[in-house]
């Protein structure tokens, strides 16, 4: 008669950054964990650049340094923020950002995607107690009273006080488990490539919000810029198939000769834009985190922060209720962590969307309407603050943090 199966604390579905943090996160504070993945150990540990950088908030670093993550992500792979700058169609005037009063001197930091995937993966790779099963999927998913029982398509079965789901927006755990969510497809695709250019960006970023599309700028290392394109989705496969200097000469049109010549290095990709808010982040023996929860529109830079915001609040809540001899599965224990993640994400949801939805109406109310959200933005010191809050950090730190580990890395605000 076969025995049953091994009980773990924890099993995450999904290997991506948020599901690998999250990983070693729980790994750190004690649980036993199993992170379950479709795709082949191979495709993570050596994943393959996607032209996706990744905004990072002082606060997100702060996380990812306390689990040793930050320390394996090479100093020259990050690019420093160190203002921003909002343009409105082809008014000269803008919307400024720069830290001098936030006790900063960048509002954040860029770090490519695949960087991010690899640091996450190592870190995973050298804690104990985190099982990976790369290659495998799931067949069913069964929550009993006292565990959740995943059978896997290799035979193989995990039963778990609690199953986390970190499996992308379009979460195939979060629609087995009845869970819906709000959904919004804006109808438009981004490209995203990198740029060289000819004059210093002096590390500003550039949100160009065109009549026809919005162009976002973000200052690399080596006088490179990594542009993220928003256009409706019918235009996008001719922006992938324009020659690179046709390419290149369009997006100049349109930012104009702030940084000299700009030159298309590399790829190009595209992205359709589907925002996502889970209708609860909780259920009995499961929770949602990363995309799974929320996923955002990337006009704020936020999806990633937030996904890292997710990992510490749901890492603490789980933390204190094993310290206070409660179930890490049940809903009551669960509700605290949904409670906050809903705090921390709803208003930047909406709000992201509300601004995605005025600029990009090309109607004349519209136009005058932004011109004037960005000048009482621009004059206003109390909005002007929240706003470069949100930037920065979003939250105030959390109160939990695990012990750092012993690593050297130079400090990226120094």
């Amino acid at each position: 008669m076969p025995s049953k199966p091994a009980l773990h604390d924890v099993v995450i579905v999904g290997a991506g950054p948020v599901g690998l943090t999250l990983a070693a996160a729980l790994a750190d504070a004690g649980f036993e964990v199993a992170l379950i993945e479709r795709q082949v150990r191979a495709a993570l540990s050596d994943p393959q650049p996607d032209g996706r950088e990744i905004a990072l908030t002082h606060r997100a670093v702060d996380i990812l340094r306390s689990l040793g993550l930050w320390q394996r992500i090479p100093a020259e792979a990050v690019s420093s923020i160190r203002a921003a700058r909002v343009l409105n169609g082809r008014s000269s005037s803008y919307l400024g950002f720069d830290p001098q009063d936030s006790g900063h001197s960048a509002l954040g930091y860029l770090v490519p995607n695949q960087i991010i995937r690899k640091a996450a993966y190592a870190a995973v790779a050298a804690r104990t107690a985190v099982d990976l099963r790369a290659g495998v999927q799931i067949e069913t998913i069964q929550t009993a009273g006292d565990a959740a029982i995943v059978q896997l398509a290799d035979g193989s079965c995990l039963h778990t006080r609690l199953l986390v789901a970190a499996d992308s927006r379009f979460s195939e755990t979060r629609r087995r488990m009845g869970i819906g969510a709000h959904s919004r497809d804006f109808g438009r695709t981004v490209v995203v490539c990198r740029l060289a250019h000819e004059r210093p960006s002096d590390g500003i970023a550039y949100e160009c919000f065109g009549y026809e599309r919005t162009l976002a700028l973000l200052p690399l290392n080596g006088q490179m810029v990594s542009a993220v394109v928003t256009v409706a989705s019918d235009q996008a496969e001719a922006l992938l198939q324009m020659p690179p200097e046709d390419f290149a000469a369009s997006l100049q049109a349109q930012f104009g000769a702030r940084l000299g010549r700009l030159r298309l290095v590399g790829e190009r990709h595209a992205y359709p834009l589907v925002a996502v808010h889970a209708d609860r982040f909780s259920a009995h023996r499961f929770a949602l985190a990363g995309d799974a929860a929320v996923g955002m529109h990337p006009v704020t830079a936020h999806g990633f922060n937030l996904g890292l915001y997710g990992v510490d609040a749901l890492t603490r809540v789980l933390s204190a209720a094993r310290g206070s001899g409660r179930d890490i599965g049940q809903l009551q224990t669960l509700s605290a962590y949904d409670a906050e993640h809903r705090r921390a994400t709803l208003p930047l949801y909406l709000g992201t969307n509300a601004l995605v939805g005025l600029f990009t109406d090309n109607r004349l109310p519209a136009r005058l309407a932004r011109t004037a959200v960005l000048r009482l933005a621009d004059h206003a010191r109390p909005l002007k603050a929240a706003l470069m809050q949100r930037l920065t950090d979003a939250l105030p730190p959390a109160r939990w943090r695990p012990p750092p580990p012993n690593l050297a890395h130079p400090d990226p605000s120094a």
